[in-house]
């Protein structure tokens, strides 16, 4: 069984046109979404998990439409249509995106464009908009902000999480990794991406502070390195994410990769380094094989996030309580 779910009349303000006053200036954009999937397991569980959820549907359309400048509002439907089908579970999906306030005096309704998508249309070559299909699904928990990519390399899920209008930086020890991706960012016009080049493990016992509450976001991906945790913990934000996943020590075990076994998770090792975070999500397992890596792999993945402060009440007073009174 399978229904059409609608969604009509997201509005977000975007900059989209040939122009370059279009491009400079948001205009207001609309768009409408009929996609089409399996409802049997909602049905029967009664439950949001079984379904596509509509709020997280409506905020990934003003998260990759507010993200970037476009040309053509054909380019930008596209961009659209490509995170849904990635990151839902959509058979097909119709998206009718248009300009509801078109710079065109002899038009006085809206313009734009209407395709459809059959699920095959999604993107599977490699390219630096593919990030892991882990951080497809989690990257909407970090708060909109500053993130840093941890062992970025060449920069794949910094160029991701910049093209949705975060502010990145990659962090990584090879300086022509670092250039790729300086390269890469210029070519798709991500100023919000920049690069730190520095050498983690330089000395063990004391490895670099990353800074002191200052991301919203921190990634780390196919990267381990014990010692730096504390750092990573303390440079989160109160309230900042941190997604992270790397090779479980059953990947060694099975596969002899990594081929030292001490780059490999133990089972709730994960859990215990990030400890206080609050866990969001945590899963051991394995994983299909993607266009970055080779053959299935077991992994840890982890979503979790640092607690906010208990607000301070204003009146001491507040704390006491008032002496009973015996007769």
């Amino acid at each position: 069984m399978s229904e059409a779910i609608i969604i009509e009349g997201i509005r977000f303000q975007a900059r989209c046109g040939v122009t370059p006053d279009e491009r400079q200036c948001p205009q207001p954009l609309l768009a409408d979404l009929e996609l089409t999937c399996s409802v049997e397991d909602a049905i029967h569980s009664d439950s949001l998990a079984k379904t596509v959820d509509y709020a997280h549907v409506v905020q990934r359309v003003i998260d990759v439409g507010t993200a970037n400048a476009n040309a053509l509002i054909e380019r930008l439907t596209d961009r659209i249509a490509q995170t849904l089908l990635l990151e839902f579970p959509i058979q097909r999906l119709t998206i009718w995106l248009r300009k509801a306030a078109p710079p065109l005096p002899d038009v006085s309704g809206s313009v734009g464009v209407r395709l459809t998508y059959p699920r095959t249309h999604a993107v599977n070559s490699a390219s630096p908009f593919q990030p892991s299909p882990f951080l497809h699904a989690t990257a909407h928990m970090i708060p909109k902000g500053k993130v840093l990519d941890v062992a970025a390399g060449e920069g794949r899920h910094a160029l991701y999480l910049a093209a949705q209008g975060y502010e990145v930086i990659g962090l990584d020890r090879n300086e022509q990794a670092l250039a790729t991706l300086t390269r890469k960012a210029g070519e798709h016009h991500l100023p919000n991406l920049s690069t730190w080049n520095t050498d983690l493990e330089q000395d063990p016992e004391a490895p670099p502070s990353l800074g002191n509450q200052e991301y919203d976001g921190i990634l780390v991906f196919f990267y381990l390195f014990r010692p730096l945790f504390p750092s990573l913990l303390q440079a989160l934000k109160p309230g900042g994410v941190l997604i992270y996943e790397t090779f479980l020590i059953d990947n060694h075990v099975r596969h002899r990769h990594p081929r030292r076994k001490e780059f490999c998770l133990e089972h709730n090792e994960l859990l215990r380094l990030t400890h206080p975070l609050r866990v969001l999500h945590y899963e051991e397992g394995p994983q299909p094989a993607s266009s970055h890596q080779q053959g299935p792999a077991i992994t840890a993945r982890l979503v979790a996030q640092k607690s906010c402060p208990e607000p301070v009440l204003s009146n001491a007073k507040d704390l006491r309580r008032k002496p009973v009174e015996r007769a």
